[in-house]
C-alpha cells in the first residue's frame, strides 16, 4: 500500500484519504463486539448478554491501555517522519514493536490474576459471573496479540499508512463471524465461545500485519530479526504514550463504576445498559477514528513547520465527526427501541435502555469535539494534559456525580445517561480555555514551512 504525503496537498483530501481507512477498520472492529451480542442475544439468555457486556466493558480497560500507547508510537513515528528523520524512524519502529511486547507480558499477567476481584467489585449479577469470569480469562490470553497488531499499525499509521490496518481488521472480522457463530450457534459455548473468537481474530489480524511488515520495502534499513529498543526513544515513546494509556484507562474506570451502578438494579438494566454501550462505540466510532488520524496529521504537520496546516485538519475533522453523530443521536431520541430491538426482544431489557438512551445519545455530539481537540494536542505532544482534563472530568465530575445520585437512592436510568455528556462538556471547555492561553507550544524543534 502507498504512503500518503500528510504534510502536503489540499487540506480535505488528505483528510478524507487518511481518515477514511481509520473509520472503516475502527467499524470493523467494533463489530467485535456487536456480532458477540448479537448472537449470544439470538443463542442465549439475559444473563448471558450481562455477561458478555460486562466482560467488555472490562477488555475495553486492556484496549484503553494498549491503545494510549499506540498513540505514543504513532506520534514518534509520524513526528520523524515528518522532520525527515529516516534513520530515527527506523529506530522508532524497532523501539515501539518490543516495547509493545514487553507491555503485552506485564498486562497478561496484572489481568489473568485480576479477574475475580474485578468481577466481585463490578458487582455482576451472580447468575452471570461464572460465564463473564471465563469471557474475561479467555479474552485475557489474547494480550499479546493484541499489543502487537496495535504496535505494527500504529507504525504503518505513522508513516502514512492507514490502508493496510484496514486490511487486517476486515480479516479478523470475518474470523470472528464464523467464529463465533460456530462456537455459540454449533457448539453452545455460550460466552466463552465469544470469547475464544475474539482471541483467534485477533491472533489471524496480528500475525497478517506482522508479514506485510517485514515483507514491505522501506526506503532505511529494518530488519525484524535485528530489532532494538532505543533507550531515548523508549522514554519519549513512554513519555508520550503513557499519560493518554492512563487517560483512557481513569475514563474506562469511571464507566467500570457506572457499570457496577448498574449491575445493582439487577440483569435487565445490566442488559439495556451494555446494549447502549454497544451504540456508544458506533454512535462515537467516526469520532474516535477521526481524532486518531489527528493526531498522525498534526504530528507530522506541525514537525514540519505547518501548524495552521494541522488546525485546519481539526476543523474539518469536528466537522464531518458531528455530521455523523448526529444521525445516531436523531435515531436515539426518536426510535430508540428499534435500537435495542437489533440486540434483545425481551421487553423488560426494551423498557430499561430506552429510558438511558435518550438521554446517554447527548454524549455522541460532545465527544466528537473533544476527541479531535485532544488529538490536536496529543499530536502536540500535550498528552499531559489531556490526561489530567480527561481524568478530572472522569473521577472528579462524573464518579461524585454517579455517587451522588446512587446514595439517593435513585434508580430511573435517565439521570444516570445525563452524567457523561455533562462532564464531556465541562472538559470541552477547559481545552477552549487552555489552548486559548497556550497555543499548545511543541518540545522539538520545527523545522520552517514549506
Amino acid at each position: 500500500m502507498k504512503q500518503i504525503s500528510l504534510t502536503e496537498g489540499n487540506v480535505w483530501k488528505v483528510l478524507l484519504r487518511f481518515s477514511i481507512p481509520f473509520v472503516l477498520a475502527n467499524l470493523l472492529q467494533a463489530l467485535y463486539g456487536a456480532v458477540d451480542l448479537m448472537v449470544i442475544g439470538a443463542f442465549c439468555s439475559a444473563d448471558s448478554i450481562a455477561a458478555v457486556s460486562t466482560g467488555t466493558q472490562v477488555t475495553q480497560i486492556i484496549t484503553s491501555l494498549i491503545s494510549g500507547l499506540t498513540v505514543g508510537g504513532t506520534i514518534l513515528v509520524a513526528k520523524y517522519t515528518g522532520m525527515g528523520k529516516l534513520e530515527k524512524v527506523a529506530s522508532a519502529i524497532s523501539t515501539t514493536i518490543l516495547c509493545f511486547a514487553l507491555f503485552s507480558v506485564v498486562l497478561t499477567i496484572v489481568i489473568a490474576g485480576a479477574v475475580s476481584p474485578i468481577l466481585n467489585l463490578l458487582q455482576v449479577p451472580a447468575s452471570s459471573m461464572t460465564e463473564a469470569y471465563r469471557y474475561i480469562l479467555i479474552c485475557s490470553t489474547g494480550i499479546f496479540f493484541i499489543c502487537e497488531y496495535n504496535a505494527l499499525c500504529a507504525v504503518l499509521r505513522g508513516y502514512g499508512d492507514s490502508v493496510s490496518p484496514l486490511l487486517f481488521a476486515a480479516a479478523a472480522c470475518v474470523c470472528n463471524v464464523i467464529g463465533d457463530i460456530y462456537t455459540v450457534g454449533y457448539l453452545h459455548m455460550g460466552a466463552a465461545g465469544t470469547a475464544l473468537a475474539t482471541v483467534f481474530s485477533q491472533g489471524v489480524s496480528m500475525i497478517l500485519a506482522f508479514f506485510y511488515l517485514r515483507r514491505r520495502s522501506w526506503p532505511f534499513g529494518i530488519a525484524l530479526r535485528g530489532l532494538k529498543m532505543e533507550r531515548g526513544l523508549f522514554k519519549e515513546l513512554v513519555s508520550v504514550g503513557v499519560p493518554v494509556s492512563f487517560q483512557e484507562c481513569m475514563v474506562r474506570v469511571s464507566f467500570l463504576y457506572l457499570t457496577a451502578i448498574i449491575n445493582s438494579f439487577g440483569v435487565y438494566a445490566a442488559s439495556a445498559v451494555g446494549i447502549a454501550g454497544k451504540f456508544d462505540v458506533f454512535a462515537m466510532l467516526p469520532g474516535t477514528s477521526i481524532s486518531a488520524a489527528l493526531t498522525a496529521l498534526t504530528a507530522q504537520n506541525v514537525a514540519a513547520g505547518k501548524r495552521n496546516r494541522a488546525r485546519c485538519f481539526v476543523r474539518y475533522g469536528i466537522s464531518i465527526s458531528l455530521a455523523c453523530a448526529a444521525v445516531f443521536f436523531l435515531w436515539a431520541q426518536f426510535h430508540p427501541q428499534s435500537m435495542i430491538g437489533l440486540f434483545s426482544k425481551d421487553a423488560q431489557v426494551a423498557a430499561c435502555g430506552i429510558r438511558f438512551m435518550k438521554t446517554c445519545s447527548l454524549d455522541y455530539l460532545a465527544v466528537s469535539v473533544l476527541f479531535s481537540l485532544n488529538a490536536y494536542l496529543n499530536g502536540c505532544e500535550k498528552t499531559v494534559f489531556t490526561m489530567l482534563n480527561c481524568c478530572t472530568g472522569a473521577l472528579l465530575i462524573r464518579v461524585p456525580i454517579l455517587f451522588f445520585l446512587v446514595s439517593r437512592g435513585v434508580k430511573n436510568l435517565t439521570y444516570y445517561g445525563l452524567v457523561s455528556p455533562f462532564s464531556t462538556v465541562i472538559m470541552i471547555a477547559v481545552i477552549g480555555i487552555y489552548m486559548r492561553r497556550a497555543s499548545a507550544p511543541v518540545k522539538y524543534q520545527q523545522r520552517a514551512t514549506v
